[in-house]
């Protein structure tokens, strides 16, 4: 290990944390859409003289941008639509607020505004984007005097977020000038869950297969939220949609099959991870798979694998439709969350935070603090990011925003003492816009780009040159929410954490229950012996030596009929999701958490120990399955693992204060 590598481990975990960043590819056609978002938006409304609405929708597109990520065309309509739409609401709010309404009232509405904003937070990721679109507008709109009314602001905030969403759904990217325009994430993103079972399959065994197991998580967590996006209809409507939601469907039992292998770890033959390689390349191609090596026969998980990529074969020639195996959240689920332990803790959090920052913020511009410029806002807007958990712990969070504000401030300061308005200001804008995408890996980038941008806006707008105002107020802000993110508040801390875990458990014990009543269900006949079992030499009408070392010669020209998933298998398939799905949830939760300064991060120790036993729950569980499918019980084994696990989860789990859900022993 270097030096360098040392050094970075010995870190304290928050201060690592604020260095780390992300790596990848440079996203160029988010960049492309980056340049021709904003700065044009700004453009043409300095040409028609509605400069003041240009920038509302310059700002509207610079928040867009963010959330402008890596996905499928439908998954961004909500992922980028759907927070404007609360930012639009928020700026309309905060403009009346700010006009019919003195300093005092003002505060308790931007207060409970936070309260509203953070509780809303809690029930997913495009939820939070919501809040926190909705509170930087509304602090926006309060703040920024502007000549037009609510609703015309409202009306261009979602008219430069719109444009982005159109630019996204408009312009092509490298993966579909390669294939069908229509789908680009979806095609990559179930190829990829096919290419993450041929990692985990050539892992099994080793000691990398446990994280090749959460990386198939990641990849199935991908592909659903790719393909499940807003859509017209219920259901798919072309023939091509269809087929690779089949497809899709068809990389579960793979999945359990490589997740039971994994949890057996016994090596396999390298074999057996072509097929599913073949497969993802069929996928991203769009065509058929061509013939598939057969892997061998000699234990359940490796015959369901045979079975699964059987299954596969037919599917990618002949499919017609598949079921996303999700169980849409109800407003009942949404309600829980908002109200819960996590949305309670983190609503009162943000609305102390905004509202404190937003009674400073009014406190120094009736004194005069800010000189000339009337704009008041920079402070309670900076304190939105800075409270938002889903961002990365407070101490990085502060650390890379007071950064990147100086870094951001003071490369302005010496664009603006140089560029000609306002047209070199627009060209700023348009580079900004640019460089969001890629700033993103690092929150401290991604403040120093946001500041140049805004700063830039605001001086088109007429506001003078203020970067070292922006500073001072960013360290303010620093200060309140540092101050306020470490004082008491009522119930238990760790509430997002917690809050996470049992999400985890109740779908784990859901998986499991499912799985137990399965072992207890009749079956019709007498049990299968181990030469009338399906996929047995006895049952099938050619053996894996019969077929020459390949499922087919082509697939889908096998006179064989892989199974069709009943309707316990597709329920236990959509719990199995939905139990890793918050698993993984939960996992970022608590390497968060753990990531914050001692005082926060002792709240929720021991909460990875019980991610840990959860996950070997529903690994053990899924071993189950595939040896029910086989054999018609759940073998000895697995019974025994099962009960210790089930033992072992609730000694950690009356540590944190949580009640995890009793079910009866497997046996």
């Amino acid at each position: 290990m270097s030096r360098s590598r040392r050094a970075y481990l010995a870190l304290p975990p928050w201060l690592a944390h604020a260095l780390r960043a992300q790596r990848g590819p440079v996203p160029w056609s988010a960049v492309t859409r980056g340049v021709l978002s904003a700065g044009p938006l700004l453009l043409v409304a300095v040409q028609v003289g509605r400069t003041s609405l240009g920038v509302v929708a310059a700002i509207a597109a610079m928040l867009a941008g963010i959330n402008d990520r890596p996905g499928s065309r439908r998954a961004s309509v909500k992922r980028i639509g759907v927070p404007a739409l609360g930012g639009a609401l928020g700026l309309m709010a905060g403009t009346y607020a700010g006009q019919q309404t003195g300093a005092v009232v003002l505060t308790v509405i931007l207060t409970f505004v936070g309260l509203v904003a953070g509780s809303i937070s809690a029930i997913g990721p495009v939820a939070s984007a919501v809040g926190t679109q909705l509170l930087v507008a509304s602090a926006i709109g309060a703040g920024m005097p502007l000549p037009e009314e609510g609703w015309e602001r409202a009306l261009a905030y979602v008219a430069g977020a719109g444009w982005l969403v159109v630019l996204r759904l408009v312009l092509p990217t490298p993966g579909s000038l390669a294939g069908d325009f229509r789908f680009d994430g979806e095609r990559k993103a179930v190829a990829a869950v096919y290419d993450a079972v041929a990692e985990l399959l050539d892992a099994v065994g080793g000691p990398e297969a446990m994280r090749r197991r959460a990386a198939l998580t990641a990849a199935l967590d991908h592909a659903q939220d790719a393909l499940a996006g807003p859509r017209l209809r219920r259901y798919a409507s072309s023939s091509a949609e269809r087929r690779l939601h089949a497809q899709y469907a068809a990389a579960l039992p793979l999945a359990e099959a490589a997740t039971a292998l994994a949890w057996a770890g016994e090596a396999v033959a390298e074999r057996a991870s072509e097929g599913p390689r073949r497969l993802a390349t069929a996928v991203r191609g769009n065509n058929h798979t061509g013939p598939l090596p057969a892997p061998s026969r000699s234990a359940p998980a490796l015959r369901a694998l045979d079975d699964a990529l059987l299954h596969a074969a037919e599917v990618f020639d002949q499919g017609r439709g598949g079921d996303l195996h999700t169980r849409p959240r109800t407003p009942r689920d949404r309600l829980r969350a908002a109200f819960g332990s996590a949305g309670r803790e983190y609503g009162l959090r943000v609305a102390l935070c905004f509202g404190a920052s937003s009674a400073v913020a009014q406190a120094l511009h009736q004194g005069q603090w800010y000189g000339q410029h009337e704009h008041w806002y920079w402070l309670p807007a900076t304190a939105v990011f800075l409270v938002k958990p889903d961002l990365g712990p407070l101490a990085s969070r502060v650390l890379n925003r007071a950064a990147g504000t100086v870094l951001g401030a003071v490369v302005f300061a010496g664009f603006a003492a140089v560029l000609p308005r306002p047209e070199g200001l627009i060209a700023l804008v348009a580079l900004s816009g640019a460089l969001i995408p890629v700033a993103t890996r690092h929150f401290a980038a991604q403040t120093a780009v946001v500041t140049v941008l805004v700063l830039a806006l605001v001086m088109v707008g007429g506001e003078p040159q203020a970067s070292m105002g922006r500073i001072g107020e960013t360290l303010l802000a620093c200060a309140i929410v540092l101050i306020t993110g470490h004082l008491p508040m009522p119930g238990q801390r760790g509430g997002g954490v917690r809050a996470r875990l049992a999400a985890a458990s109740d779908a784990a014990y859901a998986y499991l229950t499912h799985v137990l009543d399965e072992a207890d269900t009749p079956r019709i006949g007498p049990p299968a012996t181990p030469s009338e079992r399906p996929g047995t030499p006895s049952a099938r009408s050619r053996t894996s030596t019969e077929r020459s070392g390949t499922l087919s010669e082509r697939s889908g020209t096998s006179s064989e009929r892989p199974f069709t998933p009943s309707a316990p298998r597709a329920t236990r398939w959509t719990l199995r999701r939905e139990a890793y799905r918050t698993l993984a949830e939960a996992r970022t939760a608590i390497s968060l958490s753990a990531h914050e300064l001692p005082a926060l991060a002792r709240h929720t120790e021991g909460a990875d120990e019980v991610a840990d036993l959860l996950e070997r729950l529903v690994d053990t569980t899924t071993a189950c399955a595939v040896h029910l499918d086989d054999t018609g019980r759940i073998g000895p084994e697995h019974t025994e693992r099962l009960t210790t696990l089930l033992d072992e989860l609730a000694g950690p789990g009356d540590r944190l204060g949580l009640r995890l859900p009793g079910t009866r022993h497997a046996g």
